[in-house]
């Protein structure tokens, strides 16, 4: 007898349509069983998702509450795709609830959120998986495992960067509002450049400074850092959020015995070995997508590739990365 994940969509905005259009396409393992969104127009936009698939649309809530109150013990699952500032409360309601979590980046606003969201998830021993597709994706799987065996030898430098046309596309929403967003492109976008890094490093950073430029908004648009991590490795970072086209990124890896190149979504792998004069593919599997990943981490196929510890991790090199970008510069200590 085939097993339906039942699961509640909190959040209908744009990259919760997106996650739907996927979902809907996995009904051997998945039923979306409510939708909830404080906005009708955005329940609507959803709704129309299951009306051009020609299925039936689950019922919808304004809040979380009500979808507990209503459905808590119907479901199993919650997929959590809102505003940045609601990602801490609202996952512990799941988490307490008994429901497994998958919650949209970044995972929380910083790391005292992190640390909480830990201790509640090891409290309940519910699952919690954040939907980074970096982490989640083969290729960064596969970079992590190359570094983590030691044939690259030791980490020397990381130099990552990635650019989006992101101002033009946030104005007027909630992502260039810093109550809600936590920050600007660098925390948004850039936030996948944060958590790939902090992954394929598999260490914190101790120190690091950053500039940051706001371009005339309220929330960081221009971001470059410099970084030191606990073996002694150097990274750079570098986000531009007015860039002249839609979106790339890229990621070099320099080790004693190798280099490696991803993307901060995953998408390609590539490495050059000692004694060879360019970068060469590096087969991997395609990807699952973020659901498809959850799912399998949640059947015991799969062991989480993006627990809530990753997004400590990064959680505690953005705060350092505010603290320092709020004093021009300054180099600070990131926190334990």
């Amino acid at each position: 007898m085939t097993h339906f994940v039942r699961t509640a969509l909190i959040g209908c905005g744009n990259m919760a349509r997106y996650h739907l259009e996927q979902m809907l396409q996995q009904l051997d393992t998945t039923r979306v069983a409510v939708l909830c969104d404080p906005n009708p127009a955005m329940l609507e936009q959803a709704v129309q998702k299951f009306r051009e698939a020609e299925l039936e649309p689950p019922p919808t809530r304004a809040s979380l509450e009500a979808v507990l109150a209503d459905f808590g013990d119907q479901l199993d699952a919650a997929f959590i795709i809102t505003p940045h500032a609601f990602h801490h409360d609202q996952t512990v309601a799941c988490l307490k609830a008994g429901l497994d979590v998958l919650l949209e980046k970044p995972m929380v606003m910083n790391a005292a959120e992190a640390h909480s969201l830990i201790e509640t998830r090891n409290q309940t021993g519910r699952l919690l998986v954040v939907a980074f597709p970096g982490s989640l994706s083969p290729e960064i799987r596969a970079a992590v495992q190359l570094l983590r065996s030691g044939q690259l030898g030791s980490i020397l430098t990381i130099n990552g960067l990635v650019w989006q046309d992101w101002r033009a596309l946030t104005v007027g929403t909630w992502r260039q509002n810093p109550a809600l967003s936590g920050g600007g492109f660098m925390f948004d976008t850039g936030a996948h450049l944060l958590n790939t890094v902090a992954d394929l490093a598999g260490e914190d950073f101790v120190e690091v400074a950053a500039w940051f430029d706001r371009c005339g908004t309220p929330v960081d648009i221009l971001a470059a850092a410099i970084g030191r991590l606990k073996s002694g490795g150097l990274v750079t970072l570098n986000g531009c959020g007015d860039a002249s086209s839609p979106y790339g990124s890229d990621i070099r890896v320099f080790c004693s015995q190798g280099i490696l190149q991803v993307g901060v979504w995953g998408g390609y792998l590539r490495l050059q070995r000692p004694g060879r004069r360019f970068l060469r593919r590096v087969a991997c599997p395609p990807s699952l997508g973020v659901w498809q990943q959850f799912l399998a981490v949640r059947a015991g196929q799969l062991e989480n590739p993006c627990p809530p510890e990753v997004g400590l991790r990064m959680a505690r090199l953005w705060d350092a990365l505010k603290a320092s970008a709020e004093w021009n510069g300054l180099p600070v200590q990131c926190g334990g």
